[in-house]
């Protein structure tokens, strides 16, 4: 599982990923690259963070 997160619902991305896996998430801070690319899995904004399980 992993979810996009810009700086505003880094949290949410947290919460969602811990109550779909059950398990602790991993949290990684985007390259600049992917972050010109990567949209926010809630909202337009661009992504900074990738949440996975």
């Amino acid at each position: 599982m992993k979810k996009y997160s810009c700086e505003n619902h880094i949290e949410h991305a947290l919460d969602m990923v811990v109550a779909e896996t059950e398990s602790f998430p991993v949290m990684e801070i985007l390259e600049e690259e992917e972050k010109l690319s990567t949209k926010c899995s809630y909202c337009e904004e661009l992504a900074t963070y990738l949440v996975s399980s």
